[in-house]
């Protein structure tokens, strides 16, 4: 049998070549799937320590985007999916609405819910009547009270009228009303008196805070969701297409089998408008088997990540770096997007990366510490450290992951992965800007300009491990880490 080497990021450095490239004239623009452009290269993991509403909104906003985990109800995901597509969008298509009959306490729970400060009211053919919002709720105490004697009448009102699409108002019409009414908040309505949108001068505002923002055609930030291959798994699909999710993600151990290639067909046919990525992969093989089923990304990654312990507790799997290597060269031929998913501990990494072939990278360990992530925080020893799991852990399979590794029918578990802790960084936006000015930098040293030219113009040499220790900090007592260093650190 003939032994082919295989090799992971520690294993390489870029070769550094003539440049006329500064860092802050790179281009880091890229795809996540076929039809889903991206800013940055960037997404949260679809892992229960990781990514939901709260990460999905931040990383769009960066110009990356987020992957809901599945370890929840079907219910609970999609209304993690509407938050994301709810946060943000200057036009608000489909607006919180109540009827005039609604009790106190039901539109308390609804403002609750949707953490929102108004709502507008609404009759049952959809025509507007009024709007209640805090203050006007902010002393009443009876919750049997309705709706129609605390809200604002649509009289007294300032609202636009449309004759169709409720983007015949520009951003700067509306930012014009808003300022000379010195309202917060514009409703759209047709001929008729039908609500067709609404416009918020806080949702402008946003708008202009994050111009690189991830967005759809409706001006929502884009957002992915997971799917497994149970049982419902279909279903879970279809209801997150239903509230507007961009992708689809059937997120597996082990994208290179029968039951996922399957559940790859079904919903393939099934998907109306939200691109379908599958994973996971490492190998070129794999990557033409599942062209032929039409994905719009693959995901490329068995083992890497630092949760988790397929590769002792299975014994197969490829190094990161050749992984990648191997299946965007298919890839590339193919047209697929791949997404590098796991190994990432450094921002150099992220460069490697997209060097070798993928398209964007997945990280999880790194955003898991960050003040977005779902995870508990922990104080130990004077300082701060969040939860992290690999959802091949014990507890994590016993959520929801079990089928991403095949054994949801097992009435006892092989783990996969571990559970524990990591140091606690801050806001994932600092981060993000950490790891992008990373990646700027090693462009900029191979002299390229935007992740096509980094490709091309990239020259990988392999190192020992001596050259592995001279790379970081040595024959120093360090008394200041760098914010791109530590706590990145294994």
């Amino acid at each position: 049998m003939k032994l082919k080497v295989g090799l992971t990021f520690d294993d390489v450095l870029l070769v550094p070549g003539y440049s006329q490239v500064l860092p802050k004239d790179v281009d880091t623009k890229t795809i996540f799937s076929r039809n889903i452009p991206l800013n940055i290269p960037l997404i949260s993991a679809a892992m229960d320590t990781v990514t939901e509403s709260r990460m999905a909104i931040e990383i769009a906003r960066l110009g990356g985007i987020g992957v809901i985990h599945k370890n929840m109800s079907i219910e609970r995901q999609v209304m993690e999916v509407k938050k994301v597509k709810r946060a943000e969008s200057w036009i608000i298509y489909d607006p919180v609405t109540v009827f005039e009959d609604t009790t106190l306490g039901e539109l308390k729970k609804v403002i609750e819910e949707h953490r929102i400060s108004g709502v507008l009211v609404v009759d049952k053919d959809g025509k507007l009547k009024g709007i209640v919002t805090g203050r006007d709720i902010i002393f009443e105490e009876d919750d049997r009270i309705k709706v129609k004697e605390l809200m604002v009448k649509l009289d007294s009102l300032v609202v636009f009228k449309i004759k169709g699409d409720p983007k015949e108002i520009t951003l700067s019409k509306a930012k014009e009303i808003l300022k000379k009414y010195k309202v917060e908040k514009l409703p759209l309505i047709d001929e008729n008196g039908v609500l067709k949108g609404l416009i918020t001068a806080r949702d402008i505002l946003k708008k202009l805070a994050h111009p690189f923002e991830t967005v759809d055609s409706m001006g929502r930030l884009r957002v992915a969701g997971a799917v497994g291959v149970d049982s419902t798994s279909i279903d879970r699909a279809l209801e997150m297409e239903k509230v507007g999710v961009d992708a689809i993600v059937i997120d597996t151990a082990h994208a290179h089998t029968k039951k996922v290639m399957e559940i790859t067909k079904k919903l393939r046919k099934k998907l109306k408008n939200a691109d379908l990525v599958v994973g996971n992969v490492a190998s070129e093989e794999a990557v033409k088997d599942l062209s032929k089923l039409e994905p719009d990304a693959i995901k490329v990654g068995i083992g890497p990540g630092s949760i988790c312990t397929t590769r002792v507790v299975a014994g197969v799997g490829v190094p990161q770096l050749t992984a990648i290597m191997e299946c965007s060269r298919a890839a590339r031929r193919l047209k697929i997007p791949i997404i590098a998913d796991g190994g990432i501990r450094y921002s150099g990494d992220i460069t490697k990366a997209l060097a070798a072939g993928a398209d964007s990278v997945m990280i999880g360990n790194l955003f898991a510490g960050t003040e977005e992530s779902p995870g508990d925080t922990i104080l130990l020893e004077g300082r701060r450290y969040k939860t992290y799991r690999g959802m091949g852990s014990i507890e994590a399979m016993k959520k929801g992951s079990a089928d991403r590794y095949f054994q949801e029918e097992e009435k006892k578990l092989v783990p996969e992965g571990i559970e524990g802790i990591v140091p606690y960084r801050g806001y994932v936006r600092d981060v993000v800007y950490q790891l992008i000015g990373g990646v700027k930098l090693g462009m900029g040293y191979c002299g390229a300009r935007n992740i096509k030219e980094l490709r091309k113009k990239s020259r990988f040499i392999q190192i020992t491990q001596s050259g592995i220790r001279e790379s970081h900090p040595h024959d120093i007592h360090i008394t200041k880490e760098a914010p791109n260093y530590e706590g990145f650190k294994r």
